[in-house]
């Protein structure tokens, strides 16, 4: 009897639940440090941004403002314009990211520039034409001065009593020797770029030719070409010698006019 009492007695376990509790608010400081510091290389990197985009002046212009020892005018921030820095409006200077300051002319200023050059051309385009009628041979009414998007466009015409070109040919006459040899010193006063283009009048060669107007009107461009190196022009001015034909008539209403047997010679000054 007593052993069976025995076996039934059990022991007693104990069972320790260990909780580990984790500490608030920790683990997150590294977030704010590391924002920190993007925040400092993003202000470093845009500050070397300014150094290379800006000008000497723009810098002290900058300094300046933010200098507590430097009054401020009541009328601008610091200077004659945005901190003191320039302007396109306003100086002929203005930052280019990358290279800086390098732009030497503003928009304003551009086109005064433009303008100016374009009226010097035309002023002495009109003199080249009045010295040529106080000749007496009539030269004046070979030339036409216009305007064009690209710039000034000096039309040399044909007409029937003074042929620029034999019939359909490409040999210049002398009266076009002359006219363009006069033509190459007055461009000598400028140094803008032109383009020399050729035109014919509707009159066509005979079917079955090889030889057209696109040819002629091509070989007599290039022949003005010749002339004007001829009396000294430099080569490298000349960017384009072209032909058109008959396809852009001077006078619309006749194509078979004189006066669309002409060289346009475009000074360029877009």
């Amino acid at each position: 009897m007593e052993i069976q009492n025995a076996a039934i007695v059990q022991p007693t376990i104990i069972k320790r639940r260990r909780v580990v509790k984790a500490a608030e608010h920790h683990g997150g400081a590294w977030k704010v440090a590391y924002a920190d510091f993007v925040t400092a290389m993003m202000a470093f990197f845009l500050l070397m941004w300014l150094l290379n985009a800006t000008t000497e002046e723009q810098r002290k212009g900058i300094a300046d403002y933010f200098s507590p020892t430097i009054p401020i005018s009541r009328i601008s921030g610091g200077g004659s314009d945005g901190l003191n820095g320039s302007s396109i409006m306003t100086e002929d200077t203005y930052a280019r990211m990358g290279t800086g300051a390098a732009r030497k002319e503003t928009v304003a200023r551009h086109s005064e520039g433009k303008e100016d050059s374009e009226n010097k051309i035309a002023a002495e385009l009109q003199s080249l034409k009045e010295s040529m009628s106080a000749d007496g041979k009539q030269l004046s009414e070979h030339m036409l001065i216009k305007m064009s998007p690209e710039g000034l466009v000096l039309e040399i015409t044909d007409s029937e009593d003074a042929p620029l070109f034999p019939v359909g040919r490409s040999d210049p006459s002398e009266l076009l020797t002359g006219m363009l040899g006069q033509v190459a010193k007055s461009f000598a006063t400028f140094e803008n770029d032109i383009k020399i283009v050729g035109h014919t009048d509707s009159l066509s060669y005979r079917d079955g030719a090889s030889y057209d107007n696109w040819n002629l009107s091509s070989d007599r461009a290039n022949a003005a070409r010749k002339l004007l190196l001829a009396a000294n022009m430099n080569p490298s001015r000349i960017l384009e010698v072209s032909g058109k034909a008959d396809t852009d008539p001077l006078i619309q209403g006749d194509t078979s006019a004189p006066q669309n047997r002409r060289i346009s010679i475009t000074i360029l000054t877009r």
